[in-house]
């Protein structure tokens, strides 16, 4: 990752300084249109990350509430949690982001609601509740790789099937889907460029805008990828210090 990222960089610095039919000078920081347009483009990030955040946030409470269902004795629960589980993962991150922008509204305004739903919110929803099958599921895995003797035994010296939950389970679990969640983190962060269908002002949107006034989109978008790639790099340094520090990298 580190060996592509100094290849783009490079790409970028040699094509600034190129002539001919590139048209890198549109993201020259050393011209004051290009760092003009640079600022431009990073100004997004702020808006990427917030959202991501926000809906990874949502989608880890949301996929822990259903999952839990999941692991319930009772049938209907565990009805519950596939049903969602299966509808959600199967509809397409672009359409369910229209039917939340558009269709949403329409539904409260039935309801005698008037619930606008702007660009921010409609992302985040939609983001966070796409991602919660896949987050649930995460969860299952890591609460059923728990070996069935330490429930058993929460229960023999009185404990409840909710604080056997907190207590014993969970915090074992969440150790072990430390890796897959934060993929899911990452996964986020680079679904949210849907978000800018709907006319939020992510990165991807500020590349869209650029694009149309400066007629560069090879130049545009070779840097709205490395803005990506920086960005995914640093959750992963990020991600790997949490592991280390919760010791869910140890090895067996």
């Amino acid at each position: 990752m580190r060996l592509l990222l100094a290849l783009s960089l490079a790409l970028l610095l040699t094509g600034c300084a190129s002539s001919g039919t590139w048209g890198w000078y549109v993201i020259n920081p050393a011209t004051d249109t290009g760092w003009t347009n640079i600022k431009f483009l990073i100004s997004g990030m702020g808006n990427t990350i917030l959202i991501s955040v926000i809906a990874a946030a949502i989608s880890i409470v949301l996929g822990l509430l259903v999952a839990l269902p999941g692991q319930s004795k009772k049938k209907g629960w565990r009805i519950v949690n596939r049903v969602y589980v299966e509808l959600v993962r199967s509809i397409p991150l672009l359409p369910m982001l229209f039917w939340v922008f558009y269709g949403l509204p329409i539904v409260f305004k039935s309801m005698g609601l008037n619930i606008p739903i702007d660009p921010f919110w409609g992302a985040i929803i939609t983001l966070a509740v796409s991602d919660s099958a896949f987050t649930a599921e995460i969860y299952r895995s890591g609460i059923q790789s728990i070996a069935r003797g330490q429930s058993e035994a929460a229960q023999t010296i009185g404990l409840s099937y909710a604080q056997t939950m907190r207590y014993v389970i969970l915090p074992q679990a969440i150790r072990r889907i430390l890796p897959p969640l934060a993929n899911q983190f990452i996964y986020i962060v680079k679904m949210s460029a849907f978000a800018s269908v709907i006319g939020m002002q992510e990165l991807t949107r500020r590349a869209n805008e650029l694009v149309v006034t400066e007629y560069r989109p090879l130049e545009i978008y070779s840097l709205l990828i490395v803005e990506y790639l920086v960005l995914v790099l640093v959750i992963s340094a990020g991600v790997r210090w949490l592991e280390r520090k919760m010791g869910s990298d140890e090895r067996v």
